[in-house]
């Protein structure tokens, strides 16, 4: 299977680049920089010098609304649709063409065609990502193989990471996805793979296309031109249509009349063992993980290593040794004030820069350090690899670099001097010498080949903390954000309301996150949130709630804007203004019908007259605020709270000589009023996938997962009582398990005496007796399997909050609010 690559690229001189993509040249005639890397995101800028910008146009963004970010940041080449006006940028160089991502995925396959390498191409309805990167764990001995980073599978990620082939490399392994029809031939011409592997086909995306049966010849485009397609038979619609399609296959199953016998599964917790045949030989070997899911994707792995040639007994012994896929980056505080970002199971050079630039988006003003490994990464040279180790660190400013390993000392040659350093031989060393490093207040990046069980280190780094956590996936809030961009016009902004200490969930790592997606404004209830958010290095424009006389001085310190009610607040602000000789720019709230705050039309000659005399607070925004806006039962006074509001915005600028920001829409109200969208919207509690409603069903990702762990299992007798107030009787001999939660952490009382269930090992397990302070207990007799220390799932996306809420009579608002300031918070970026 091993071919030697044709060529070695990049770089690409510009004139190359304008030449394959059939661009208009325009900028500087004589000016053709080289180019190695592709951008198709501002705020990922890494080298700048030799970038090339992509400005990608979508229903929900476009590019070239970046051009300007991107100069700012030292990118001087861009692929654009249309010229920008008014550009300044006399050295900049444009490559215009009718479509940017066809130019793209144009570049994209000309790279691909000239390397001669055999390329694994993966698709199906999940586990793409999981059978490459655990294919990658089992071939990275016999190949030296390029991938795609994380799941770049779209029509921006395929070409992205096909563009990572070098000549070095051996073998590309790169999965592909798609959601509807007509896209996959474009991934497909782009990989051109010679081996293809279909993981499964399910229900994702199904939404996308006609029927299963279309969604299953759609993804078969990628293999057109296979030598071979893995995949595994047995489902009667699947083998009829690749059957029909006339494909070569390496088949695996439980019958016999597959090329890969799966003879017998035995499950065990974490330990499963198969019995199979492969051309008349029995193999045996061991999967570290017992759910369907997992055993299914390592087989796939099993069977191209097989069909590769993989010695039987090597490949038995690689797959026996597999790890957990860490998809995920963790985020949690650590001892004396440091920040702790966990990446402790992989290392190489993409994940690395991934890893660094969600560091430096969370860092604020603190000092970044960073743990790293010797990069376990074939192909290139070491002292080419650790100069481009270095060149990531100069370009995410790391103050301090540990590193960990034998090689890894060779980046001291081309480190600058204002970084520190310090070199360990082994885990065991820099774990002997840790607290001399003497970590404080800092933000520090653990990034570790999985052989260096860098975990260790992240736990001596933690905190002795509470069993309880509250994990935040800051990738969901992320996509929820875009999910309710795509409602938005173009130049509506979007206010992120992150009051309640984000609904419980922490207003500065989630602040950092709104800050990086684009959000241009940010809600909090007090002006002491708003002093921890500027504290912590937001520079966002920052709305108060409620604001008090006694800390107007905090909004003058801290740049922070009040909302404002009543006319006396407004004439408290303008005597302290004028007093000060400051300026404290304000938000207007009218009361259109929730009769809660704000000013009335009997209020207005009396308030503009104040405001004309006033300059020195002038009005950033006027808004009201919808009673039940989610209710379709009450939109006609939803659309009477429009027009009052307006007839009031409109009388306020007629006397004014300026017309502030205008908002009127909360989470419901973007899906279900688009027309009130106004200047801005204010993002809450949608922004975490709750409270969805209309035509957000579905779409939108849970953000919030809480969850505890068993402390301690023990037999309870028939007739036996548990807990407080001997509330809980066992009528048979029970087993129950004691949890870390209770009251004082937020689990209210009323979730007691089976009134709700957690979930453990895919099963419910409902409380037994009273909720006690600090822990509960839960009836487990039914899940033999339950051990002391295992995870309990309180809620999440598995077990939605709003079961939690209907049982405490209330909404999820309520019980995020009502979780404990003890309850460890984690913050996951996907």
């Amino acid at each position: 299977m091993k071919s030697k690559p044709q060529t070695a690229r990049p770089p690409y001189s510009t004139g190359e680049i304008a030449e394959i993509i059939r661009a208009e040249k325009h900028g500087p005639p004589d000016a053709d920089p080289e180019i190695i890397y592709l951008l198709t995101d501002s705020r990922q800028v890494r080298f700048a010098g030799q970038s090339l910008f992509f400005a990608i146009s979508g229903p929900q963004h476009d590019g070239h609304a970046f051009l300007e970010e991107a100069y700012r940041k030292g990118v001087r080449v861009f692929v654009i649709s249309r010229l920008p006006e008014n550009w300044e940028g006399a050295d900049a160089i444009f490559l215009k063409v009718y479509d940017t991502l066809a130019a793209l995925q144009q570049l994209s396959r000309h790279h691909r065609a000239e390397f001669g390498i055999p390329v694994i191409g993966i698709t199906g309805s999940n586990g793409k990502t999981t059978v490459k990167e655990w294919l990658f764990q089992i071939l990275q001995e016999s190949y030296r193989i390029v991938r795609s980073p994380r799941s770049y599978n779209s029509q921006v990620g395929v070409p992205l990471s096909v563009w990572g082939m070098r000549d070095f490399h051996e073998l590309g392994i790169f999965e592909a996805g798609i959601s509807q029809p007509g896209e996959m031939q474009k991934l497909a011409a782009i990989l051109n793979p010679t081996i293809g592997i279909l993981t499964n086909i399910g229900s994702a995306h199904d939404a996308g296309f006609s029927s299963r049966e279309q969604k299953l010849r759609e993804k078969l485009q990628l293999f057109r031109n296979v030598e071979v397609l893995i995949y595994q038979s047995g489902l009667e619609e699947l083998d009829r249509v690749i059957a029909q399609s006339g494909l070569r296959t390496f088949t695996w199953s439980t019958h016999q009349d597959a090329d890969l016998y799966i003879r017998e599964i035995d499950w065990n917790p974490g330990d499963t063992r198969i019995t199979a045949h492969f051309r008349g030989e029995t193999l045996h070997l061991r999967i570290p993980f017992s759910d369907a899911a997992a055993v299914q994707n390592a087989i796939h792995c099993l069977a191209t290593g097989l069909y590769l040639g993989l010695p039987p007994e090597q490949l038995a012994g690689r797959i026996g040794q597999l790890s957990p896929i860490a998809m995920r980056l963790e985020l949690q505080d650590g001892r004396d004030g440091c920040t702790l970002i966990n990446d402790s199971y992989n290392s190489d050079l993409q994940s690395l820069a991934i890893a660094l630039d969600y560091a430096q988006q969370q860092r604020g003003e603190s000092q970044l350090s960073l743990i790293l490994s010797d990069i376990l990464q074939s192909g290139t040279g070491p002292k080419q690899l650790y100069r481009s180790v270095a060149e990531l660190l100069h370009q995410y400013r790391v103050d301090r670099l540990i590193g960990v390993g034998e090689k890894i000392h060779l980046i001291d040659d081309y480190l600058q001097p204002a970084i520190k350093r310090n070199f360990f031989k082994s885990t065991g060393g820099l774990l002997a010498e840790l607290d001399q490093l003497a970590f404080r207040n800092e933000t520090i990046l653990i990034k570790g080949a999985r052989p260096f069980a860098f975990e260790t280190i992240a736990l001596r780094l933690l905190p002795y903390t509470h069993r309880t956590l509250l994990e935040i996936n800051l990738s969901a809030i992320a996509h929820n954000i875009r999910t309710f961009n795509a409602f938005l016009n173009p130049d509506t902004r979007m206010m992120g309301m992150v009051k309640a200490a984000a609904y419980g969930s922490g207003s500065a790592e989630v602040a950092r996150l709104l800050s990086f997606q684009g959000i241009e404004y940010l809600g909090v209830a007090y002006v002491d949130e708003g002093v921890e958010l500027r504290k912590a290095g937001i520079t966002l424009p920052i709305m108060v709630l409620n604001p008090e006389p006694v800390t107007f001085s905090s909004l003058s310190e801290y740049d922070l804007e009040p909302e404002v009610y009543s006319l006396a607040q407004v004439q408290a602000l303008a005597q302290y203004t004028r007093t000060r000789g400051s300026v404290i720019r304000i938000h207007l709230k009218v009361d259109t019908g929730m009769r809660r705050l704000g000013f009335m039309p009997t209020d207005l000659d009396e308030l503009i007259r104040l405001l004309q005399e006033h300059p020195q607070i002038p009005l950033a925004s006027v808004f009201s605020h919808l009673a039940a806006s989610e209710d379709e039962g009450e939109d006609a006074f939803t659309r009477d709270q429009a027009m009052r509001f307006n007839d009031f915005y409109e009388r306020l600028c007629a006397a004014l000589d300026y017309c502030p920001l205008r908002h009127l829409l909360n989470s419901a109200g973007i899906a279900r009023f688009p027309q009130y969208q106004m200047d801005m919207v204010r993002l809450g509690i949608g922004m975490y996938g709750l409270e969805v409603c209309g035509e957000l069903q579905g779409r939108l990702r849970p953000s919030f997962r809480l969850s505890s762990r068993i402390s301690q299992i023990r037999p309870v007798l028939a007739g036996e009582t548990i807990g407080y107030g001997r509330r809980g009787r066992a009528e048979k001999d029970r087993k129950i398990a004691t949890v870390s939660i209770g009251y004082a952490d937020g689990l209210l009382r009323r979730a007691g005496n089976g009134r709700y269930s957690f979930r453990l090992h895919g099963k419910l397990a409902p409380t037994v007796g009273n909720i006690c302070m600090d822990m509960c207990m839960i009836d487990v007799t039914h899940i033999p399997d339950a051990r002391e220390g295992d995870e309990v799932l309180v809620f999440g996306e598995e077990l939605p909050i709003e079961r939690l809420a209907a049982v405490y009579e209330t909404i999820p608002y309520e019980v995020l609010t009502g979780i404990s300031g003890r309850v460890k918070r984690v913050y996951i970026m996907e």
